[in-house]
């Protein structure tokens, strides 16, 4: 995993009144991202955490060295695109490494069937392989979402809200479409900004709300409250 890309990423909470006026103004200058269908995507994730909820933890207490794992795969299809990922925050920068996995992969790592990852290809199913077995790394919880995704060129930029949050409580039956879900507490809005080396004034200037300041907001620790 040579090559490490860092990104910077701020989120703001908002409300659905302020969602409206801040889609008019992202239409307006960026594009929407060429996977959205409709100009949006569902997408269902699953997170891993060890028998002391570090990853857990580790967010809420701002700690400046952490890593999560999730499998995830989009607008209720697991027979489409399925990826596993790791997401770093080091030093306030944020970094992503993703492997490919079939569904019965995915299905193997969620029954705890894991002596076939030591043999993937992929360096990142033989880490997951190393954590869940000398860590203790299991899957804790289901997180859904619909997002709304836009890019803009210069500086790499993409923009996202993300809303609808439902929690899938202590279930890890990922692979399930049908698998029951509930909304993770109230209507949150959540938009995400990403970036390279620069963040576009026209960018900056167009997500400002006023009220709103930056955040620390988790979709997976929101969902943790519930179970």
């Amino acid at each position: 995993m040579n090559g490490v890309r860092y990104r910077h990423e701020v989120k703001h909470e908002l409300s659905r009144g302020d969602l409206i006026p801040l889609r008019r103004r992202m239409e307006l200058i960026a594009s929407p991202d060429p996977h959205a269908v409709g100009g949006k995507y569902y997408i269902r994730s699953l997170y891993f955490d060890d028998p002391t909820d570090r990853a857990l933890r580790d967010k809420i207490n701002g700690v400046n060295l952490r890593e999560k794992f999730r499998i995830r795969y989009y607008n209720n299809d697991p027979s489409g695109v399925i990826h596993l990922e790791k997401k770093c925050k080091t030093n306030g920068l944020c970094s992503k490494f993703s492997a490919p996995l079939t569904a019965d992969e995915a299905r193997k790592i969620t029954e705890g069937d894991t002596g076939w990852m030591l043999l993937s290809p992929h360096p990142l199913v033989r880490e997951l392989y190393c954590k869940m077995t000398y860590q203790g790394l299991r899957p804790k919880t289901i997180v859904d979402y619909t997002r709304e995704p836009f890019v803009y060129p210069p500086g790499n930029v993409r923009v996202t809200f993300d809303y609808d949050i439902r929690t899938g409580l202590s279930c890890t039956d990922f692979l399930n479409p049908d698998c029951v879900t509930i909304p993770a507490g109230d209507d949150a809005v959540v938009l995400e900004v990403k970036w390279d080396e620069f963040l576009p004034s026209v960018i900056r200037d167009a997500v400002l709300t006023p009220g709103r300041r930056s955040s620390a907001f988790s979709k997976y620790a929101r969902c943790r409250l519930y179970g």
